[in-house]
């Protein structure tokens, strides 16, 4: 069969979805001749053709994204909202043929061999997602492959924006480029410069697919000092006479938080403090209009909020809703569209008491509660039932851990201020995953939080993650792109479409090996959230250790298996032996001595198999995951 693929206008995004739908229709159908030509206008389009543009049937809109696919016999149109959605559309009709793009990279694609004649050419589709934001944070351990993959792989599942953090990313890429831990990852050390040239081209693969493009968060209150703000390091020089008297006072002393300039605060007060902040701000701004989520953070620390007289007046969010307005008024006069993302996050969960934003079109509200569990989702808490907040207590706050009291402070805030949009920033696959190896209760909790977002007034997400994060599956995330898009499918459904598509005819059997091994492992418990139980946790270990190595054998499990699904679940198995005396050692009445061991023997698995799942499993960070966080959690470290 022949294919006229008529591309309507020279807009990069969607010449690159021209590219796309060439490429795996022809990759689906080797017999297929797809003859592809570009229009300016879509009047001058041949009848008999596929026409590709946005022809202005669908309003424009830079924000909302949506799409028309009307094919029959190999001929109609695809149109959309906007470039982004264009992008999108070609994907939703790559899904529709049978392609599934499970997780982020080549390996993650299941790409049929099919004909691809007139009657499979006809589809009729009409979307718009369920939420405006559906974006991925970079977190973690990366190098420049992971995260391409991850910017490539966003609107294949109908995700629209990626977050970059800071000036410079330069921790993320260094924690993989230069790491020392295993010999036999072929890494060589990167310098900040590297890194930026290494941003720079990853950002075109943004602005190729025109995602919404968010940036910065942490820094603001050190990169404007002349302080370096690229990492949660120590900083080890001598700080500037000038720039001393704008940090916070605490316990008398203005000084870097811990020798961390990241997580100090500021003396919001001080008027010269916040210009120095807004100069930096708009000028950033100017230096990058690609950028249209500009997030606007205060210290990523807590407790250490100034003590000045001045400060004490007012809550630290009070000083914040001062700072945004004043910014506001900065990039309206500079004629600056960009939008301004504000955190509702540590100390600034408690609402404002006397500021009000101004100006809501500006704005954008993030909600990140970073100290929740996740072995609740939104929905479980009764949504009519007011949560008792503690009083606000400067620089003695503790953490909220529940969802009840942290959708709480959210709601003080809706109450309080007006925004225009908002949304959920949140954890789910950046620690907690690594302690439910079988993926399957992480993967329900991030779906049904999605699902409900609109249940606690947020639009949508932005995933602080880490970029690697399908091992043993891509279920979590995939979970969590499809719900944001079409918050009508069940967790069952797609499910079904994911392992049947990973694993065919044994979809099912993986699937409930892994349930049973989330179930068999119960994330909760290594949470420090059931009473210590020692014989249930060997128990569940002997039966978790006879599951895995019933179930390599019974599937024949393999290294050299050639479905990439597959070849992951065998080194999966080897990880899960050794989390498994790692786990009975920590939970299940072992010695310091043999939690000691199992956690080197755990190491040594991590290393082995580390260089052949790289592009799925974040070694880096496991070893945070799964023995810093629990370990402070059941023994005070």
């Amino acid at each position: 069969m022949n294919v006229i693929l008529a591309r309507v206008g020279t807009h990069p995004t969607i010449a690159f979805a021209a590219e796309e739908l060439a490429r795996y229709l022809r990759l689906m159908d080797h017999t297929l001749f797809v003859e592809e030509r570009v229009y300016d206008v879509p009047t001058s389009v041949p009848l008999r053709a596929i026409v590709l543009g946005l022809d202005g049937s669908m309003p424009y809109s830079a924000e909302q994204d949506g799409f028309s696919v009307c094919l029959q016999d190999g001929m109609g149109h695809i149109t959309a909202t906007n470039e982004r959605s264009l992008l999108i559309a070609v994907y939703r009709l790559l899904q529709e043929l049978g392609c599934r793009f499970l997780f982020p990279g080549k390996e993650g694609e299941v790409i049929p061999a099919r004909p691809l004649d007139a009657a499979a050419l006809t589809v009729s589709l009409c979307e718009k997602p369920s939420y405006r934001h559906r974006a991925i944070c970079i977190e973690g351990a990366v190098g420049y492959e992971h995260v391409r993959n991850t910017i490539d792989w966003l609107p294949k599942v109908g995700m629209n924006g990626y977050f970059v953090q800071f000036k410079t990313p330069a921790c993320f890429f260094q924690r993989f480029y230069n790491q020392t831990e295993n010999s036999d990852m072929p890494t060589s050390p990167v310098t900040n410069d590297d890194v930026a040239h290494i941003w720079s081209r990853l950002e075109e693969e943004i602005v190729k697919r025109s995602l919404d493009y968010h940036a910065m968060g942490h820094g603001w209150t050190c990169e404007p000092f002349g302080i370096d703000g690229t990492d949660w390091s120590v900083y080890g020089q001598e700080l500037s006479p000038e720039v001393v008297p704008h940090l916070a006072l605490v316990n008398g002393k203005r000084e870097l938080f811990g020798g961390k300039a990241l997580n100090t605060n500021l003396c919001y007060s001080n008027p010269a403090t916040r210009q120095i902040m807004i100069d930096a701000v708009v000028k950033y701004c100017k230096e990058h209009p690609q950028v249209n989520f500009l997030h606007f953070w205060l210290s990523d620390g807590r407790n250490n909020h100034c003590e000045c007289p001045a400060c004490v007046k007012a809550l630290p969010s009070d000083f914040y809703v001062m700072l945004l307005n004043e910014l506001d008024e900065r990039l309206t006069a500079e004629n600056i569209s960009t939008r301004i993302v504000y955190l509702v996050y540590r100390d600034l969960l408690w609402a404002p008491q006397r500021e009000k934003i101004k100006n809501p079109d500006r704005f954008v509200l993030m909600f990140a509660p970073i100290t929740r569990t996740y072995s609740n989702a939104f929905v479980d808490l009764d949504i009519t039932q007011k949560a008792e907040l503690p009083p606000f207590v400067r620089n003695r706050l503790s953490d909220p851990r529940s969802v009840a009291e942290n959708v709480g402070f959210l709601r003080k805030w809706q109450q309080e201020q007006t925004f225009d949009s908002s949304f959920d920033f949140d954890y789910h696959l950046m620690w907690d995953h690594d302690i439910d190896p079988g993926y399957m209760e992480c993967a329900r909790i991030l779906y049904t939080d999605m699902v409900n977002l609109d249940q606690i007034g947020l639009d949508g997400m932005v995933s602080c993650q880490l970029q690697r994060v399908a091992f043993p599956t891509g279920l979590p995330q995939y979970a969590m792109a499809r719900a944001l898009w079409d918050k009508s499918l069940s967790f069952e459904e797609i499910c079904c479409e994911y392992f049947t598509a990973a694993f065919g005819a044994r979809g099912e059997a993986v699937q409930a090996y892994l349930t049973a091994l989330s179930a068999l492992f119960d994330p909760p418990r290594m949470r420090a959230e059931r009473e210590p139980d020692v014989a249930a946790v060997q128990k569940s270990c002997a039966e978790a250790r006879a599951m895995i190595l019933a179930f390599r054998e019974s599937q024949g499990l393999s290294y050299d298996d050639p479905n990439p699904s597959r070849r992951h679940l065998a080194y999966h198995a080897d990880l899960c032996l050794g989390y498994a005396d790692w786990y009975e050692a920590l939970l299940g009445g072992g010695t310091e001595a043999q939690r000691e061991a199992a956690k080197a023997a755990l190491m040594e698995t991590v290393h082995r198999i580390e260089p052949h799942v790289h592009t799925v499993f974040d070694a880096k960070l496991y070893e945070v995951s799964v023995f810093r966080r629990y370990l402070q959690r059941h023994f005070e470290l």
